[in-house]
């Protein structure tokens, strides 16, 4: 337990690994939370999540959120069973998002517990969700929406505000102003040029900084995705069978239709049915619509996009698409392969050598998605292990984080030396890779922080 007059950070995730975002801030007795995500992949990452954070979530003053994926929201219905009763801030975009992400997860997690206690291929007898859908709704109360841009004050010593990130809907930077030092926050560092959220800003000043480093050690690649999505698209038609597509219910299932839609406006893909079976999917795409003000595309073409995709909501026509050879494409959650409606294409199409599965960005380690892209020849669902006979396509142009060069020049303008920077949110050697690259492009000395270390701060 801290003194009252102990400054510190203290890391409850995403250091060393990518998932499971936390980070307790203390100033002078007032805890900040920053974020507050799952741990997602490995059986070891996600056996964390039943643990208690090391912190009285009692006494916790405030949570900010950076945007609204799972790995940065999904423990908040953990925390508040654990007595967390204090506002949480987001944008209003996360605020929306988190909600439908939060849902989603809690029937997922009922229905896999119901699954799994059915078939008894469980060891927990009988097998829980991590939350349920009343956890959720005790929670999604404490949310406490606010406009970018705009200081917001926690008490007399601490001020903080969100700025656009062009990682997803609604997602941010924070900065915190505390004793005149400025903590920046970096969240998920969106694409400088993404195709349908306005451009990321960019912070030029940073006493503290935590910066994400998911793709710190490599490069997007060059070649354009509306290019590889078409020899994706040829390769199925010729085969005559259907396209599945994994993605990420937020932003990935939008970019996905605005692609299509783009080639079949080009005349460059025949006009088959495209199909989106996610139904959080469906309502982040309505969020689209609703805030027009977080998009560079205009709203009118998004509408268009959005009426040429069929929507799924059944899970019959799930188990009816999933039966159906026929060629189409069908976008289905969720974007690593560790849960959702794409398992349901998984059990039927992996086998079948005429199928072709899309991946999008990022696939943690221990998720479907990333033995998929490794060339894995078989994977485990329900139990049961499914030899993969059906293609494979990695598309690594989509990604919604930042590529070394591009979270280099998201810290350019920072006009100060930073006191402290700490690399998070990456697998340790894309960390590392990134830590050389600001000392040798900006000269800061960098710290890559290890689960659950506590830092003294001098302020």
């Amino acid at each position: 337990m801290d003194t009252q007059n102990e400054n510190y950070i203290q890391f409850f995730g995403a250091a060393g690994t990518v998932t499971g975002s936390k980070y307790l801030l203390a100033i002078d007795g007032y805890h900040i939370l920053i974020d507050s995500g799952l741990f997602q992949g490995i059986k070891e990452l996600r056996e964390r999540n039943w643990n208690n954070i090391p912190f009285p979530a009692a006494k916790i003053d405030a949570v900010l959120l950076t945007h609204g994926h799972l790995d940065h929201t999904g423990y908040l219905p953990r925390l508040v069973n654990q007595g967390l009763n204090c506002p949480i801030y987001c944008t209003e975009p996360t605020a929306d998002i988190a909600e439908v992400i939060l849902k989603d997860s809690a029937k997922i997690q009922e229905e896999d517990a119901e699954h799994a206690n059915k078939h008894k291929y469980t060891k927990h007898k009988p097998a829980k969700p991590l939350y349920d859908i009343k956890d959720v709704e005790k929670t999604l109360p404490l949310f406490s929406p606010q406009d970018p841009e705009i200081f917001i004050k926690l008490n007399d010593k601490i001020k903080f505000r969100f700025r656009k990130n062009a990682h997803i809907l609604g997602a941010s930077f924070i900065e915190l102003d505390i004793k005149n030092k400025r903590f920046v926050f970096s969240g998920d560092i969106g694409r400088p040029n993404d195709p349908m959220l306005v451009h990321r800003e960019k912070p030029d000043k940073a006493d503290f900084l935590l910066v994400e480093s998911t793709y710190g050690d490599r490069l997007h690649p060059k070649i354009s995705t509306n290019d590889i999505l078409q020899t994706i698209i040829d390769h199925s038609v010729n085969q005559s069978g259907p396209l599945f597509v994994a993605s990420f219910a937020v932003d990935r299932a939008q970019d996905f239709m605005f692609e299509i839609w783009k080639l079949k406006k080009e005349g460059k893909i025949p006009n088959f049915p495209i199909y989106l079976d996610s139904p959080m999917g469906v309502d982040v795409s309505k969020l689209f619509l609703k805030y027009q003000n977080w998009l560079s595309l205009d709203k009118g073409k998004f509408k268009e996009i959005f009426n040429d995709v069929k929507m799924v909501s059944s899970i019959k026509e799930t188990y009816r698409l999933a039966s159906d050879n026929s060629p189409k494409i069908v976008i289905a959650g969720s974007g690593m392969m560790n849960g959702g409606r794409i398992l349901h294409y998984l059990e039927k199409h992996i086998g079948n050598p005429n199928a072709t599965f899309v991946l999008p960005g990022y696939q943690a380690l221990g998720t479907r998605g990333r033995r998929l892209s490794e060339g894995g020849h078989d994977i485990k669902i329900h139990g049961n292990f499914l030899i993969v006979k059906a293609a494979i396509k990695h598309i690594k142009t989509m990604s919604s984080h930042a590529d070394q060069n591009e979270l280099l020049d998201w810290m350019s303008d920072i006009k100060n030396q930073p006191e402290k920077v700490f690399i998070i949110h990456g697998e340790p050697q894309s960390s590392d890779e990134l830590r050389l690259k600001i000392k040798h492009t900006y000269n800061w000395d960098c710290k890559i922080p290890k689960y659950f270390e506590k830092v003294i701060l001098d302020i």
